[in-house]
């Protein structure tokens, strides 16, 4: 198509991988507004669910913590069920992003922007 054209044939070869890159990469993003990670605290019994884009969804919470004057104990568990929640989701989303930059030749742990 523009053979002949030496560079500016593969810089319009470039600008197209870019753009299909591009809308790759916003689907990506779409799609992992949906895709959920549970993190967990206290062996299971503080549960929190997000998006992998880090977006808090759901909290359940054992009954059984629920003793006397456990509440610093049931909000650090609460907590620490978010920060391993939010920490999956950052991962999943890395996961997501090196398979769709695999192919592209970057440099390894380069970070792409969300």
């Amino acid at each position: 198509m523009l053979k002949g054209l030496g560079a500016l044939g593969d810089m319009a070869g470039m600008m197209k991988k870019a753009q299909e890159m591009q809308g790759k990469m916003a689907k990506m993003q779409e799609e992992l507004h949906n895709v959920m990670v549970t993190g967990e605290a206290g062996a299971g019994l503080v549960k929190a669910t997000c998006t992998a884009k880090g977006e808090l969804k759901a909290l359940d919470i054992d009954p059984s913590i629920f003793n006397g004057d456990d509440k610093e104990v049931v909000e650090d568990l609460i907590l620490a069920a978010i920060k391993d929640a939010q920490g999956k989701a950052s991962e999943r989303a890395a996961e997501e992003m090196s398979k769709l930059t695999d192919g592209l030749g970057l440099p390894a742990g380069m970070k792409l922007p969300f």
